[in-house]
């Protein structure tokens, strides 16, 4: 018995000594995680006390183009005449249309036209009224705080739930843009700028302001607020022209059949809108509480171009919401420029880890953009040093010297101090982006162009023959320097014989009466022919020539303007 519990007990201890031998056997052989260089970075971010999170779905409500759609369908095929079956007493209607009129510059007065456009919506749209509410509580604060400055009435702001639905990127058939459906050049005059990575026509607060001075410009003309409203749509012209047409009436429902089919249901479509979010509660329609208003919000200024993918990538910030509260940004891309600073609309809580960390954010940026493909293009300072590499005569130099990087230095600077581009300076020294940093080394390289020596040249009038061995001969050299007289040079290569000891073979010069003549003008020894190519210039050539002058050029080529053609052979004489 005892054997027994000795013997379990030996296998106890043994099997528990297995078991620990395996299990550190795994946790070594576990594999080491190895995070990206985002994440690593992001594991160094400071962190300030996170506000409530964005409902994700309430943000695509608020991007949602469908509200949109349905909004310009029902403006543009709406009709007034269209008897339609909603439970709401006529007396009733009056009644509160009434209470509206008492408190607004409007004129709401009842008529069957526009009861019809309330019944139309309460019956067909509420539940797209009650989005179109959520997102009130988005903008509307935002609305009322310009319309007070300007002082245009406060109901104005549900004009921009007509243009726009409330969708800051809207856009519709005829191109007009934004929460207030600006047209291109109604954008410009109030100096919205337009280009291809920017729409100030979907900023809601520049866009709101310019809303706001064109609804005032408005006003100052007709000084009737539903005129106004009447071209915001058609155009003051259009307005005019009804107001000439009806006899000099001034009232809107008095113009109202001389104005385009549209602007007809225009302002009913106003009304009616302005009454179901006045007497929502009544017929039973809510909106979903915000989460946030525009108020909460804050911006940053820029200092590299960055993307929203890198942005949410960064802060951990949905695509939908940085869309939503930056809708200015067409591609999705905030550009940077000395000339103009750009912002990043955040919520408040982003706003503070961006700041908190922005060079680090800024190290990111700059190590993405350095890892993109870059462009290899060729200087003409390089083309010029080609050129004058294979020119005759003539030997490149290349001398490298070190220059140490002081505080305040750029690659810029650098270059300009040596006569060197930058893309040289970082191609020498291996730089992908432009950071560098005070007590770096960088290496400039600097080429010199020289005159190679030129064999002995002397004129020969007569070549004695010697005996020729059979050894090896030397290498033969022909250094011809002048034009020659084809028949003489044949005489005297016919004569001649390679010697023992003759290295060189030298031609006797024969220069007739016209060649002399000639090389009074034109410097043979000196010159060559340069093709011109497609692109050049007197004045690209001369360049690429040390020591050639434009007028060199014209004088050596007997050229009298400034054209020249591809194809065309110049004579160039390098000093």
């Amino acid at each position: 018995m005892n054997k027994k519990r000795i013997l379990s007990v030996v296998f106890a201890f043994f099997s528990f000594a297995v078991f620990a031998q395996e299990s550190a056997e795994a946790e070594v052989s576990m594999p080491e995680v190895k995070l990206s260089y985002i994440d690593s970075l992001k594991a160094t971010f400071i962190h300030n006390e996170e506000l409530t999170c964005v409902d994700s779905l309430w943000v695509k409500e608020l991007i949602s183009e469908d509200l949109f759609a349905a909004m310009q369908e029902d403006i543009q095929n709406i009709n007034p005449d269209d008897e339609v079956d909603y439970d709401l007493s006529t007396p009733m209607l009056k009644e509160r249309l009434a209470k509206l009129d008492a408190v607004s510059p409007f004129h709401i007065e009842y008529s069957k036209g526009l009861e019809n456009i309330i019944k139309a919506y309460l019956k067909n749209r509420p539940r797209s009224f009650s989005r179109l509410m959520a997102l009130s509580e988005y903008y509307f604060p935002l609305f009322e705080e310009y319309l007070s400055k300007y002082n245009v009435p406060m109901e104005i702001k549900y004009l921009a739930v007509i243009e726009s639905a409330l969708n800051p990127r809207a856009k519709s058939r005829v191109g007009a843009t934004g929460l207030w459906q600006f047209m291109y050049p109604t954008g410009k005059q109030f100096n919205l700028e337009v280009n291809s990575y920017v729409d100030e026509r979907c900023d809601p607060i520049k866009a709101t302001e310019a809303a706001c001075q064109y609804l005032s410009s408005l006003y100052n003309i007709f000084g009737d607020w539903d005129l106004v409203l009447a071209s915001y749509n058609a155009g003051p012209g259009n307005v005019t022209k009804a107001i000439r047409r009806s006899g000099s009436y001034k009232n809107y429902w008095n113009i109202r059949p001389k104005l385009p089919k549209e602007t007809q249901g225009y302002v009913p479509a106003f009304l009616a809108t302005m009454y179901v979010y006045e007497y929502s509660k009544e017929h039973g329609i809510t909106g979903n509480k915000a989460p946030m208003t525009y108020f909460e919000t804050d911006t940053v200024m820029v200092k590299r171009q960055m993307s929203f993918k890198q942005i949410a990538g960064l802060l951990d910030v949905p695509m939908e919401q940085l869309q939503l509260l930056n809708p200015i940004y067409k591609l999705d891309v905030i550009p940077y420029t000395i000339e103009k600073p750009h912002y990043l609309r955040l919520p408040k809580d982003k706003i503070g880890l961006f700041t908190s960390n922005e060079k680090a954010i800024y190290a990111y940026i700059d190590y993405e953009a350095n890892q993109r493909e870059k462009p290899h293009f060729v200087t003409e300072r390089q083309e010029a040093v080609a050129q004058a590499k294979v020119m005759d005569g003539k030997k490149i130099i290349t001398t490298t010297e070190t220059y140490k990087v002081r505080s305040g230095d750029n690659l810029g600077a650098i270059a300009n101090k040596y006569n060197i581009s930058v893309s040289e300076l970082k191609q020498w020294n291996g730089l992908r982006g432009n950071m560098i940093r005070a007590g770096q080394n960088l290496k400039i390289k600097k080429e010199k162009i020289v005159d190679m020596p030129k064999p002995k040249v002397e004129a020969i009038a007569e070549i004695k023959p010697k005996e020729v061995k059979k050894e090896k001969p030397k290498p033969l050299m022909v250094d011809i320097i002048k034009p020659v007289d084809e028949e003489a040079a044949d005489e005297v290569a016919e004569e001649t014989e390679i010697g023992e000891e003759t290295e060189t073979v030298e031609v006797a010069t024969v220069t007739t009466k016209d060649k002399k003549e000639k090389d009074k003008e034109f410097d043979y020894e000196k010159a060559h022919l340069y093709i011109v190519q497609k692109g050049d210039s007197l004045f690209s050539i001369a360049r690429k020539h040390p020591g050639v002058t434009v007028e060199n050029l014209k004088s050596w080529n007997k050229i009298q303007g400034e054209n020249i053609k591809p194809g065309m052979k110049l004579k160039v004489i390098v000093n």
